[in-house]
């Protein structure tokens, strides 16, 4: 049992670790800049919710393009800002970006997203040797970071064994709004008769399998007169017309954290055909009108994208599954990891001088 002197202590520093504003320095190598302006929606919407919960973020933003040179610089930059700011504590968001807080002069808490532990997949389909060096600098962040946060359990596995806290990217449901499909499709221009299936992602980028997914939809019946629709490159704020003007999403990408796509496509009640990746199996777990697919031979994807789409129907119970992903509950998830990490640090900054003076 605590002392009184010892509980009036860890009350007091509580109290400061609670009701002061917080101060973070957010680092991250995905941010919209000019060639891509619609870049990492999911990082810039939780820096939106966090400073309307009266979180102080300023943001760093860098591009690492696979260039030590492009690190180094940033790495100088951070140090720079780090002297000239105050700073409670860095939130590095993907784990090459925690690279540039090392060594660490504040506490630090890292988002990992998937795709840094898995590697980068070259244009043969294999991972590259920068794919391997990638995970060996994620891998050596994880050990010396404070705080872990991955967006799906299974991430875990590649990383060190250590606490790990499983926080998903989010959904601003204000934003994910259920419209009629016809209508959708009249404000994007796409043709009413058709069977539309979404492809979201960059077709340029291997591990997103674009060349599978036409495939796929090569394949269907010719009666069900299907089309291949990709967003890529689009406001995000025109996603949700695509998700209600499609028929299916059709998710095929080789390795995935949480992808958002799915995610947003439950919210507005889209089926989803994907093969087994990162959680998706457990996001599409009872959902009406979706499939995982056994494998990801083409035929196998093609079966299931067929008979999703003769049912026409819609995922009518997609967004009450998606529910609990409201970015402001986990937004709140976030906040109280900052709280707790400052409060340890308090606690044993007090704890240490509470000892000098006994002495």
């Amino acid at each position: 049992m605590l002392n009184p002197e010892e509980q009036s202590r860890r009350q007091l520093v509580g109290a400061a670790a609670t009701h002061v504003s917080i101060r973070v320095f957010m680092i991250t190598s995905e941010w919209p800049w000019p060639a891509r302006p619609f870049n990492a929606p999911f990082i810039v919407r939780q820096v939106e919710f966090l400073r309307k919960a009266g979180v102080s973020v300023d943001v760093f933003s860098f591009r690492g393009a696979r260039n030590p040179l492009n690190y180094m610089r940033a790495w100088l930059q951070v140090r720079k800002k780090l002297r000239q700011g105050r700073y409670d504590l860095i939130h590095a968001q993907f784990g090459q970006s925690g690279i540039l807080a090392m060594p660490k002069r504040l506490p630090l808490v890292v988002t990992f997203r998937g795709g840094e532990v898995e590697g980068i997949v070259g244009k043969n389909g294999r991972y590259t040797l920068m794919g391997y060096v990638l995970r060996a600098v994620s891998y050596f962040v994880a050990r010396r970071t404070d705080e872990l946060i991955v967006v799906s359990a299974h991430v875990k596995d590649s990383l060190p064994r250590r606490s790990i806290h499983v926080i998903p990217s989010g959904l601003d449901f204000d934003r994910l709004l259920i419209i009629p499909q016809e209508e959708a499709r009249r404000r994007l221009g796409l043709p009413q008769s058709k069977r539309l299936i979404l492809f979201v992602g960059d077709p340029d980028q291997a591990r997103k399998r674009y060349r599978l997914a036409r495939e796929v939809v090569g394949r269907l019946d010719s009666q069900l007169d299907a089309e291949l629709v990709v967003a890529w490159g689009v406001a995000h704020q025109d996603i949700p017309l695509y998700l209600n003007a499609c028929d299916a999403l059709l998710f095929t990408s080789m390795y995935e954290g949480s992808p958002n796509a799915v995610k947003e496509a439950l919210a507005c009640s889209l089926p989803v055909v994907s093969v087994a990746v990162g959680d998706v199996p457990e996001r599409l777990r009872d959902v009406e009108c979706c499939a995982v697919c056994a494998d990801d031979r083409p035929e196998t994807i093609a079966y299931q994208l067929e008979q999703v789409l003769r049912q026409q129907r819609r995922a009518t119970n997609g967004r009450m599954a998606v529910s609990d992903l409201h970015e402001e509950v986990l937004t709140k998830r976030v906040i109280e990891l900052y709280r707790k990490l400052l409060l340890r640090g308090l606690e044993s900054k007090h704890s240490n001088l509470f000892k000098q003076w006994r002495r």
